[in-house]
């Protein structure tokens, strides 16, 4: 059993052999075929490598920049349709704004964003062209078509993208938008300037201040801020500035035509002297508060509505250029040249009603120029206050001494009051009136803490005082300037009188009423010596006349009558024509002389032509050969002296007089307060 079970097994095993020799045969036949096939690809394959050594290299390329094509393709497709919406709204902006701003601004707006956008998309597009461009020039891609239209793509999208810039260049679309918005907002301005009415009357120029109405309607002060808004944002607000600020500044200077400030620009040499300008100073004054309350008021509200969103800075900046270019600094300027003039007692009401100006705008320009944008006005107002304050108290301070100087002059030859007294008096008066009193004590106290001194009350009341203490020393001084003793009394009796009419008036209420009665006393204590020692002694030569005819001796009485008559006649002639040229300026004091007169001695007179006529009658002569003068006669000639000298063309003349004369006191306080 084993035996035939090993026979199977090496049949079996021959089999196997004989099918894998068959194999074996059939595998080295293919193999012997095959190599000959490889020999022949071998030597085909240098040609067939030379064939097609780019085609896979060019396929793996294309494949590779197909994401960065497909990245460009997105913002290139949004550029032409933005372009289109830019294009379209080109056509809408070639119309003018004043039609619709509203319409016109948001459009200039959706210009903007739509150049800004196509501007951003095209840069994106820029990137992924240049990507595709560099990869190519990397990867040696020689065909030239394809990298001229990369090129050319990439060309067009900078073009574009630079739409934005050429946009707001000179002549392009957005400036040209931006151009006519300027246009409309001086055009908005020009439509709706109007003149300011200056009114001249204090009181209505506080009611203007306080109302200070807008020169504006609401709807026009709107447009001009949404111009101004867009203007900003594309860096124009300067050009609104310049723009508003000179529509402005015209209109101001139209409102001060009616003013007529041709004035303030007068070359120094014309303010030589305040006297010649005086009526400059009380138009400057007025015509300050007119631009302050009423112009410059109404600018600086103007302002701070137009340029509001802007700022403080920018509107008070705005604000400063109008007022300076519009005539502030000449107001200034003026006053100091009137503080550079020459010293004199009329500069210091002058200076005076300067300081009053100021002192009332003191709170508006505080609050219109007290910006870091007006340096300028705040210096110059702060010199011109200098100078008023120091000019003042200069002149103040030397008015005792200049009283003082004018002792050597000499006194009038008429007896009257000097030019001088009535011009002190009249000018301490004003000092102490309630306009300048308060004024002259305000600015020296602001010298004494400038000079960090005590302040001293009533500074102005005892510098008054020593002013009339010098009047008085002057005129005791002048009254021994008259030779004529008559002349003196009756020069004395005028001042003193002069000062008794001083009672009720600011200068009388300061020297109390004994002082007022111890000059009525003086008053009348000369005029006694003056009667006396004129017009007494001529009649008592007619009391001894009459002694002598109350015993005569026949023979001798008419020669002694016509002596005695003849005397008199010859010492009242003297009398009256020496007197002739006096003055009593008082009519009240004039009539009480003229009555006192005629009561002492016309009844003497008359006494006198009774007896001579009786005598007369006895010797059978002519009792009116030897008469010259009636009772009634000399009477009249008592009454008619010592009347002003009046012109034909009555008192204006003596108001010019009057003017002359001030004028020549004027004259000289100035020399020698110069002097000084």
């Amino acid at each position: 059993m084993s035996q035939v079970d090993g026979i199977a097994n090496l049949a079996a095993s021959r089999m196997i052999l004989k099918t894998s020799l068959e194999n074996s045969r059939a595998l080295a036949s293919a193999l012997d075929s095959t190599g000959q096939r490889l020999e022949g690809m071998k030597q085909r394959l240098p040609s067939l490598e030379a064939a097609v050594k780019h085609v896979p290299r060019k396929k793996c390329t294309f494949a590779a920049i197909r994401e960065h094509i497909d990245r460009a393709i997105g913002p290139a497709a949004a550029v032409l349709k933005v372009y289109d919406i830019i294009q379209d709204l080109q056509k809408s902006l070639l119309s003018h704004p004043c039609s619709d701003l509203s319409t016109y601004l948001l459009m200039v707006k959706q210009l903007e964003e739509s150049l800004k956008f196509l501007a951003d998309n095209c840069g994106l597009a820029i990137q992924w062209l240049e990507a595709v461009l560099e990869f190519l020039e990397d990867n040696e891609v020689h065909d030239d078509l394809y990298v001229l239209n990369v090129n050319k793509s990439l060309s067009i999208m900078q073009e574009l993208q630079a739409t934005e810039k050429h946009a707001r260049l000179g002549g392009g679309i957005l400036c040209a938008a931006f151009d006519k918005l300027e246009v409309e907002f001086r055009q908005i301005l020009v439509e709706n300037c109007f003149c300011v009415v200056l009114d001249s009357f204090s009181s209505s120029i506080r009611k203007q201040a306080s109302i200070a109405p807008s020169p504006l309607p609401v709807a026009a002060i709107q447009k001009l801020q949404v111009i101004i808004e867009r203007l900003d944002a594309d860096n124009r607000l300067e050009k609104c500035i310049s723009t508003y600020v000179e529509v402005r500044c015209l209109n101001t200077m139209r409102s001060f035509q009616a003013l007529d400030l041709n004035y303030l620009n007068q070359s120094p040499d014309e303010f030589d002297d305040v006297q010649d300008v005086e009526c400059y100073v009380d138009q400057w004054c007025k015509h300050l508060q007119l631009a302050v309350k009423q112009v410059f008021e109404t600018e600086y509200k103007l302002c701070s509505d137009v340029f509001e969103k802007n700022g403080p800075e920018v509107w008070m900046d705005c604000f400063a250029k109008i007022v300076t270019q519009s005539g502030i600094l000449s107001f200034l300027r003026f006053g100091k040249k009137i503080t550079e003039c020459k010293n004199d007692p009329v500069k210091l009401m002058k200076l005076l009603d300067i300081f009053a100006t100021l002192d009332s705008l003191r709170v508006d320009f505080s609050r219109l120029f007290g910006g870091s944008a007006c340096i300028e006005i705040q210096t110059m107002t702060r010199d011109l206050l200098k100078g008023v304050v120091n000019g003042a108290c200069e002149i103040f301070w030397e008015l005792p001494i200049q009283v003082e100087l004018q002792r050597r002059s000499s006194p009038p030859s008429d007896g009257s009051v000097p030019g001088l007294v009535s011009f002190v008096t009249d000018y301490c008066n004003h000092l102490l009136g309630d306009d300048y009193r308060p004024l002259l004590t305000q600015i020296l106290t602001i010298q004494q803490s400038w000079k960090q001194e005590k302040c001293q009350e009533e500074l102005v009341a005892n510098q008054i005082y020593h002013i009339i203490k010098q009047i008085g020393l002057n005129l005791d001084a002048w009254s021994k300037a008259h030779y004529d003793l008559t002349l003196s009394y009756l020069f004395m009796m005028n001042n003193h009188c002069h000062f008794c009419s001083l009672k009720g008036t600011n200068l009388g209420g300061l020297m109390g009423d004994s002082w007022l009665k111890a000059h009525e006393q003086y008053r009348d204590y000369y005029m006694t010596l003056y009667l006396r020692e004129s017009w007494g002694e001529i009649f008592a030569l007619l009391s001894q006349e009459s002694r002598v005819l109350s015993f005569p001796t026949r023979g001798s009485v008419g020669d002694l009558v016509k002596k005695r008559l003849k005397s008199f006649n010859e010492e009242f002639d003297h009398m009256y024509q020496k007197q002739s040229n006096w003055v009593v300026p008082c009519e009240d004091l004039r009539l009480r002389m003229c009555k006192l007169a005629v009561q002492a001695y016309v009844p003497v007179y008359r006494s006198h032509l009774q007896n001579y006529e009786f005598h007369q009658a006895e010797t059978d002569a002519s009792p009116s050969r030897h008469l010259k003068y009636t009772a009634q006669g000399l009477e009249a000639m008592l009454c008619s002296l010592f009347q002003p000298k009046l012109s034909k063309s009555g008192s204006s003349k003596h108001n010019r007089l009057i003017g002359k004369i001030k004028d020549i006191v004027t004259d000289n306080f100035r020399l020698t307060l110069m002097a000084a």
